[in-house]
């Protein structure tokens, strides 16, 4: 009997070494946000000025074994509870641009004619401006805080997935078995999210997964210009913030970790979502 295209996937994707290794970047992230308040050594939000700047393991000083920033906080415990709010971050708002823009997509693909050129000139504004700037734009008008950059990046996101989902809807709407439930009197909204949604949903994870990553960046970015988590959240954008001023005085392991954090969770997202996409287009998939 056929395997099916989930078991299939999975399959290719474990042969795939950088899939496997973005894999387990993502799931030792996941672990440690989820084991946070077992793993961490000091509490993330407890200051000693006594101890600021303090050099980690390679001073041989086993207490902070990261060193501390420039309020005297661990940057280790920091750096781990920050994996809770950032991988959250990054769920979330693209959980929110997925829903926006496949929304948005299979409404416009499906139904076409004007509602196709209104919602598509809706998402040709909002790439006139860049993403970020974009972003930056929404909390200005929400407002500073986590939840309003979560709200900000996911509306950001939703225009490049409502492009792709019209894109595929349009192919899978002129298939025949799409012809057949017209032509027996289907509603059009059952069409929709019956037949239509799962066979665009493979798509979705791909893009899904590829976009965490860039989430987390751009939650990043926003709380190094002081516009998402406030302080004294740990958030590793908010962590470089915090630490933009102590690397020139040549404390350089306040703004390292947390931008080797946030390097290892964006490229483990991308080898994930890449593999992923090899293994969902046939095109692109390699002969075992």
């Amino acid at each position: 009997m056929k395997d099916s295209v989930l078991i299939e996937t999975f399959r290719y994707v474990r042969r795939s070494r950088s899939a496997m290794f973005g894999l387990f970047v993502i799931c030792f992230f996941v672990f440690i946000a989820v084991a946070a308040p077992l793993i961490a050594p000091h509490n993330p939000l407890v200051q000693n000025l006594k101890i600021n700047l303090q050099p980690g393991f390679w001073a041989d000083k086993r207490t902070y074994f990261l060193g501390t920033d420039n309020f005297g906080r661990d940057i280790l415990s920091r750096i781990i509870y920050g994996a809770r709010i950032s991988l959250t971050v990054g769920f979330i708002a693209v959980i929110i641009g997925v829903l926006l823009g496949m929304t948005a997509g299979v409404v416009a693909g499906f139904l076409g004619g004007w509602v196709d050129n209104v919602i598509m000139r809706i998402v040709d504004i909002m790439f006139s401006l860049p993403s970020i700037l974009l972003a930056i734009v929404i909390v200005a008008i929400l407002g500073r805080g986590l939840d309003k950059a979560m709200i900000a990046i996911g509306i950001t996101y939703a225009p490049q997935i409502a492009r792709i989902v019209r894109s595929q809807t349009i192919v899978v709407s002129n298939s025949e078995f799409i012809e057949a439930a017209r032509a027996i009197g289907t509603p059009s909204l059952r069409i929709m999210v019956v037949h239509v949604l799962p066979n665009i949903l493979s798509v979705l994870i791909v893009y899904g997964t590829l976009s965490i990553g860039s989430a987390i960046l751009d939650a990043a970015a926003l709380g190094f210009l002081g516009l998402g988590a406030q302080p004294p959240t740990p958030e590793w954008g908010a962590m470089l913030a915090d630490g933009i001023h102590s690397i020139t005085g040549g404390y350089w392991w306040v703004e390292t970790f947390p931008g080797i954090a946030i390097l290892l969770t964006v490229l483990g997202f991308n080898l994930l979502g890449d593999g992923l996409r090899d293994a969902t287009d046939p095109r692109l998939r390699r002969k075992a």
